[in-house]
């Protein structure tokens, strides 16, 4: 685990470096803060910042010199007491172009201020579209044009949007601060729908760019700015002002009380994950997760592959689901491997998730899934039947949902735990994780065969192929790679699992909207 967690270190703190210390001294000779400076003066002093999609597009756009963190910095954190969404372009990196994982990035960013009532602020240092990649970034449902969509669909809910350009906004890009409801606009920087090269290209017109675009113009001339500020410290204490004279709203109805501590630290989850996550105890984790550590367990002798029960985690009432990764044995004296989601187990967590969502209370789930029982015996008691039923469950779940990831997440497993596609408010990994449609010896093992089938190989030769088919597997079942992809929010070390589970709940209990539950036509 140490090596694990000290790898994952290393990793998030070269990319929080962005373009690099070159790039990052061109920024401050423009007298303008690179993204994470501005979002440390922006928050509340202190206050810790929740950054998601730091792994963003890890490892990819390689051809081009990679772009660390998809060109922009994410996350949640405190502005005169209020979680707010924030996204910062990072002009170190491509001048904060975007690429399609920045466009990503943006939405899933959207996505979390519209799911959870939160207010987002966009600080806007971007020379638009990576044109290389365009055909990646423009014309698709849920690329480039989707930002603005957002943006007026927030409006229209009553999401406060404020927006700062604090650096070059160009072409398509310029609809962002324009849509916000509070459109800040720093000396030095620019906003327009064609530079002036474009425009001379196109018109013939002659025209530099403050003249065309720059703060001044659009205070003074266009009106299209609310606020002309001389610097980006002065643009961060106007948002810091706006956001302190929003109205408070309603808050969900969710059950909280005084929170207690674990009784047993989480610092010890290193010694209760076996290497190479064997058997261990689901509940041992839990213990250290939750206030008290007290566990009211669900069905505890039924279905005992899956641990469900409700607790407090930071005072607020949670319904856990969780893979047990014990071999159990069931009163008729059946073996039962851990992590396998049997008939029993996938009956048991439907229930419970339909309990929550009649009670009102949030859903933690927690994934070392190898998937669902196989074999005539399952299929003769029905298997697809009993997951179908806990799969329509969670996705008819219409409390919040979060989700860790701490070992396996495989096949319709991830699904029935609520994967990505399931609608989480927030979906984080441990380093320890691997997302795939099937751990990599498995799917090397299938895949091999089926190449192979009449062909006439040597051991070494089919041993090669395996190799290659269960390192490409493993890549891609490694959570960089999901990170990268936006699959998930983040990843998290363990001893971190506590504090991020309260805050996702502190963020979701700014939507009071928690409509009734429907289940629709269930097989039983």
């Amino acid at each position: 685990m140490e090596r694990l967690l000290n790898a994952l270190r290393q990793d998030g703190e070269a990319i929080k470096r962005g373009g690099g210390q070159k790039n990052i001294d061109k920024q401050h000779e423009k007298g303008r803060l690179t993204a994470r400076e501005r979002i440390v003066k922006l928050l509340d002093p202190n206050a810790h910042f929740m950054e998601l999609g730091l792994f963003a597009a890890y490892e990819m756009y390689t051809d081009f010199g990679g772009c660390p963190s998809a060109g922009c910095v994410s996350g949640i954190g405190l502005i005169h007491g209020k979680e707010t969404v924030i996204v910062a372009h990072d002009a170190t990196v491509k001048a904060g172009a975007h690429f399609e994982m920045t466009v990503k990035k943006t939405l899933r960013a959207q996505e979390i201020a519209m799911k959870n009532f939160l207010p987002i602020v966009y600080l806007v240092d971007s020379a638009g579209v990576f044109l290389p990649l365009q055909d990646q970034v423009f014309p698709d449902e849920n690329h480039f044009g989707r930002i603005f969509y957002n943006n007026a669909r927030m409006s229209a809910m009553g999401i406060t949007q404020v927006a700062a350009v604090m650096g070059p906004c160009v072409a398509g890009g310029a609809y962002l601060p324009v849509m916000c409801d509070k459109f800040i606009m720093v000396q030095g920087a620019s906003l327009f729908l064609a530079g002036p090269a474009l425009v001379k290209a196109a018109i013939g017109q002659v025209i530099d760019a403050e003249t065309l675009g720059g703060a001044t113009t659009h205070n003074a001339i266009s009106g299209t700015a609310d606020y002309h500020e001389p610097n980006d410290d002065a643009a961060l204490d106007r948002i810091r002002d706006i956001l302190s004279k929003i109205a408070e709203r309603p808050k969900a109805n969710f059950n909280k009380i005084a929170a207690v501590a674990p009784q047993w630290a989480m610092d010890e989850i290193a010694g209760i994950l076996p290497e190479g996550l064997g058997q261990y105890d689901v509940r041992e984790i839990i213990a250290r997760l939750i206030d008290g550590s007290d566990f009211n367990e669900y069905k505890a002798t039924y279905g005992k592959t899956v641990v469900c029960g409700t607790a407090r985690v930071g005072g607020y009432a949670v319904g856990f689901v969780a893979n047990q990764k014990l071999v159990q044995r069931t009163v008729k004296g059946e073996m039962q491997m851990g992590g396998v989601m049997y008939n029993e187990a996938a009956d048991k967590a439907a229930r419970f998730v339909m309990n929550c969502n009649q009670d009102g209370i949030p859903l933690i789930f927690m994934h070392d899934v190898n998937g669902f029982m196989v074999g005539r015996d399952a299929e003769y008691a029905g298997i697809a039947k009993d997951g179908a039923k806990l799969v329509n469950a969670v996705a008819n779940s219409v409390v919040p949902k979060i989700t860790i990831v701490i070992g396996g997440s495989y096949g319709a497993g991830n699904y029935a735990m609520c994967g990505k596609a399931y609608d989480p408010r927030f979906i984080f990994t441990w380093p320890t994780a691997n997302i795939s449609v099937m751990g990599g010896a498995q799917a090397a093992s299938t895949i091999t065969e089926i190449r192979l089938a009449g062909k006439q190989v040597s051991e070494e030769e089919k041993k090669k192929l395996y190799e290659e088919i269960r390192s490409n597997y493993e890549k891609q079942g490694n959570p960089r790679y999901a990170a990268a992809r936006l699959w998930v929010d983040a990843i998290i070390e363990p001893t971190e699992t506590r504090d991020t589970l309260i805050r996702c709940l502190d963020a979701a209990s700014n939507n009071p909207n928690v409509p009734p539950p429907n289940f629709g036509v269930l097989q039983v």
